[in-house]
């Protein structure tokens, strides 16, 4: 695909990251709050928050490979596509949920839908150049944060008016989703460079084994999956602990998560692209790892909404490390593995999405009254440790390619 006819396609996958994102947000200020009215706890409604999470990531960890490598086989495009109108009927099923069992079948089917993130990340591969996909999984970041801007925000806005509304707000995001790509993306897989489908490689645990079959490349997946188990302590614990903590509802929560997006847009949009450009892939991997360790850390010691807040702004710097770790992995593997790279990564990512959340909820449970900001900390910990296994593993990587 041409520079210039990949510009309707690359504008194509930013707006439904946009979309997808967005509808994921608007239920953030929400979903747990139902959680609680289900339980009837706010200690409870942690733990369950969690638990639901880990089913969400528990599909992705099954399905992320099948799906990337079924774009791999048949195309990014009828992958994507289907992929958001799965995601629109899925809100519709949250939104009328009677029960957590309900929220929880809904949560299995989103997470079954939302792995088409493997397709998306594998389409910008197919339609960018090796030494300029940094700054384009950083676009991706940067939509995926502009998702989050507005999301929270009107989530936030629409949770005033009940607890269910923010979800079928969201079934008609993901509804223009699909709607806008079947009349605008065209396919980006060629059909002499696909690649036949098979179980072995499709199955989680066989897509693992590509990560295997670099040195550097496994040294890689691991700082992926701390970099999300760390990250988790948000979607786990943040909505709860901002009520408990510093009182905020909804629109406060919102608010906040959308400053968040916003910060994360500017670092993945604007920075990333001269940071690699000055420091290369690496350094602006491992620095980008650390400050969000500081930043974690400065959260969990904020006894203040307003200092809470501030420590946003090293926090907002982690943005740097994703689309730079995309990067690297990318180059280790062939043109038509990329999906099956991606549903490997994202499979690492589900694994992390699984422990993580369950991890980071009863730490919640068994600390909030005493030390309430020990999940934050400890989620800095582990971050630290995923910047300084980067700094090595990392610097393997470019030797090789050397």
């Amino acid at each position: 695909m041409s520079s210039a006819s990949s510009r309707p396609a690359i504008a194509f996958i930013l707006a439904v990251a946009v979309l997808d994102v967005m509808a994921m947000g608007i239920v953030i200020p929400v979903l747990p709050v139902l959680i609680e009215e289900f339980t009837g706890s706010n200690a409870s409604a942690g733990l369950w928050n969690g638990i639901l999470i880990a089913l969400w990531a528990a599909m992705q960890f099954i399905c992320s490979p099948i799906i990337g490598s079924i774009s791999d086989r048949y195309g990014r495009r009828p992958t994507i596509l289907i992929s958001a109108a799965g995601l629109s009927l899925d809100w519709i099923l949250m939104a009328l949920a009677p029960n957590l069992w309900w929220l929880a079948v809904g949560r299995i089917l989103g997470g079954i839908t939302s792995s088409s993130f493997t397709a998306v990340y594998a389409y910008m591969a197919d339609i960018t150049e090796p030494e300029k996909r940094a700054r384009a999984y950083g676009l991706i970041g940067a939509a995926f944060s502009a998702g989050f801007v507005a999301g929270p925000l009107v989530g936030g806005l629409l949770g005033e008016l009940g607890p269910r509304a923010p979800f079928w707000a969201a079934a008609a995001l993901s509804g223009l989703a699909f709607f806008y790509g079947l009349f605008i993306l065209p396919e980006s897989l060629p059909a002499d460079r696909r690649m036949a489908f098979s179980w072995a490689r499709a199955n989680p645990f066989g897509a693992l084994k590509l990560l295997r079959s670099h040195p550097e490349l496994a040294g890689l997946s691991v700082v992926n999956f701390l970099l999300y188990f760390a990250h988790h302590v948000f979607s786990a614990v943040f909505v709860l602990y901002a009520a408990y903590r510093y009182g905020w509802g909804p629109l406060e929560v919102g608010i906040l998560l959308g400053l968040v997006g916003a910060l994360d847009m500017l670092v993945q949009g604007l920075l990333v692209g001269p940071a690699v450009a000055r420091w290369g892939d690496r350094r602006t991997m491992v620095f980008g790892l650390t400050a969000g360790a500081a930043g974690v850390a400065c959260m969990g010691l904020a006894d203040t909404g307003l200092l809470f807040t501030l420590a946003m702004l090293p926090n907002a710097l982690w943005g740097l490390a994703m689309p730079t770790l995309q990067s690297l992995t990318t180059r280790r593997v062939t043109e038509s593995e990329q999906g099956q790279l991606q549903g490997a990564n994202m499979s690492v990512a589900s694994i992390a999405g699984v422990a993580s959340p369950l991890f980071f909820g009863w730490v919640y449970q068994v600390s909030v009254a005493e030390v309430p900001g020990l999940s934050f900390l400890v989620a800095a910990a582990i971050l630290f440790g995923g910047a300084v296994i980067a700094a090595i593993v990392s610097r393997r990587a470019v030797l090789a390619e050397a």
